[in-house]
């Protein structure tokens, strides 16, 4: 018992201070993995003394936290924000991939004459952008919807391939694989493919019957909705792996579908969501900062810095040109999107597949991948802002204007919409009578300045108000789409004729439903 309240005054202290240091990860542009990275070597063996070698855990726990921090990613990705970009990103997440580690494998080995197989395996292992790193980052900038968009599905697919790839050329390399020919590397890729699909297969359908189950029978219980809804995230997982697919990218789809289908306490799903992915990084990168010898990785610094140039220089523009070939981007986007490619934790994770592969004379690996990816972070992160303005890929404005949140109440089968309107909405100025509510959707409280207000017909409303609005059966989805409207156009919205009305068909996006549309 002592002994656990030791650990838990540690790891709680650890989180503390984690998430005290996003105030400094905001300031200084530093994505906050690299904050993390330096409280685990901190607590090291070189440090305050605390002993971690095991790279089979490391490796299990990592894998677990990078499909909760996928989850994570599918859950809060807007379908809308990343439709159009998701051709280029499954371009990027294979062909990107392929030709990155081909580039960098070929550098590894003429440059730093390393065996051709380990080159290769070195290049598979530095492919896969880090889903972590570009959602914290990426989120915050005043970018188009397209590119961050390309960016966290890129980042949301390639860890899937990247995984398959590193296992194959692990194998290979300890000679458990045999010699390959090119009837074997064409069965590989075959192989990896129907991983792919299978994945994709399974995650769509755990994510629809998710969404079916969580609707009917959990959903008037707050509290248990979002944690179910993780749950039935990490059964696609599971499902996926028992299956011999691709979890990771089963995890993903899943995510995605159930956080953009029509699903009451949507902003409570997205808010635990975001904490467990949170927690998760924050355990990942202290365990990996746990795991490496500091004195070790002085030299590794310039072959790390080497294998870094060509990687940001040569092998991500040419996998973001080739890739992105014929999609409309401008060469500007181009160049941001080669810049934007940040490295992470799941580099990291990966360096340890060889040593549990039996790889011999790889002992440098992870102390080399470790240091470029904190080299390259602090190159990358916090330039990426000063990037994207000098070659003037930024949007002027790009906020959150209206938040709808969904609680049934099922004693009286109807639902309660909670509305916060924000800064930029056309809502403001608006009298509740011009909502235009359908019958049986009323405005029931309005919570202003921290003061509730029952409203009449002439309120005018105002700009941060909060709306309690109780819909009768039938009559939600017609109010929503009737708010995001009037957010986004203003309160003639829906008189015209080319605006049109509210299908009974239509089924409201996860953008809909919760970042509303910015004006122009």
């Amino acid at each position: 018992m002592w002994d656990l309240g030791v650990w838990l005054l540690v790891g709680a202290a650890v989180v503390v201070v984690a998430v005290a240091a996003v105030r400094l990860s905001t300031r200084t542009g530093l994505p906050s993995l690299l904050i993390y990275l330096l409280i685990g070597v901190a607590l090291g063996g070189e440090g305050f003394g605390v002993q971690f070698e095991s790279m089979a855990l490391t490796r299990v726990l990592g894998y677990l936290a990078l499909a909760l921090i996928l989850a994570e990613g599918g859950l809060t990705t807007d379908w809308d924000e990343i439709r159009a970009s998701v051709a280029p990103a499954a371009l990027l997440s294979t062909v990107g991939v392929a030709l990155s580690v081909l580039v960098v494998g070929a550098a590894a080995h003429l440059i730093l004459r390393i065996d051709a197989p380990v080159a290769l395996l070195l290049g598979a292992i530095l492919a896969s952008t880090d889903a972590a790193a570009v959602f914290s980052v990426l989120r915050s900038l005043p970018l188009p919807h397209r590119l961050t968009g390309i960016l966290e599905a890129e980042s949301g697919f390639n860890d899937a391939p990247v995984v398959l790839v590193v296992v194959a050329l692990s194998e290979q390399a300890s000679g458990g694989a045999g010699q390959w020919s090119v009837g074997t590397v064409a069965l590989l890729i075959g192989s990896i493919v129907m991983e792919l699909v299978g994945g994709v297969v399974i995650g769509a359908v755990v994510g629809w019957c998710g969404a079916q189950v969580m609707s009917r029978i959990v959903a008037g219980h707050a509290g248990l909705f979002p944690l179910g809804v993780l749950a039935w995230v990490m059964v696609a997982y599971g499902a996926a792996s028992v299956a011999h697919t691709s979890g990771f990218i089963a995890v993903y789809v899943a995510g995605l579908l159930l956080g953009n289908m029509a699903l009451p306490h949507r902003l409570a799903v997205r808010g635990f969501a975001q904490a467990t992915g949170w927690l998760a990084q924050i355990g990942l990168f202290v365990m990996l900062g746990l795991l490496v010898t500091p004195s070790h990785l002085v030299h590794q610094l310039v072959p790390a810095v080497v294998l870094g140039l060509v990687l940001l220089l040569v092998a991500r523009p040419t996998s973001v040109f080739v890739s992105c070939w014929g999609s409309g981007l401008t060469w500007r986007d181009q160049v941001f999107l080669s810049w934007a490619g940040l490295r992470g934790a799941v580099p990291i994770v990966l360096a340890t597949v060889p040593f549990i592969s039996g790889v011999r004379g790889v002992n440098w690996l992870f102390d080399l991948v470790f240091v470029l990816v904190v080299v390259f972070t602090v190159v990358q992160g916090p330039t990426l802002p000063w990037v994207a303005r000098w070659l003037r890929v930024t949007v002027t404005e790009r906020t959150t204007a209206l938040e709808v949140d969904a609680v049934p109440l099922e004693e009286v089968g109807a639902d309660l919409l909670q509305v916060r309107i924000g800064e930029h909405s056309h809502l403001h100025g608006t009298e509740v009578f011009e909502l235009r509510l359908p019958v049986g959707a009323q405005v029931a409280l309005i919570v202003r300045d921290q003061q509730a207000l029952v409203p009449t017909p002439t309120t005018v409303l105002r700009h941060r108000d909060q709306l309690l609005i109780v819909a009768a059966p039938g009559t939600r989805r017609q109010a929503e789409w009737q708010l995001h409207a009037i957010d986004a156009r203003g309160r003639l919205a829906g008189w015209l004729p080319q605006q049109g009305r509210c299908p009974d068909h239509q089924q409201l996006s996860g953008r809909d439903l919760h970042r509303g549309t910015s004006p122009g």
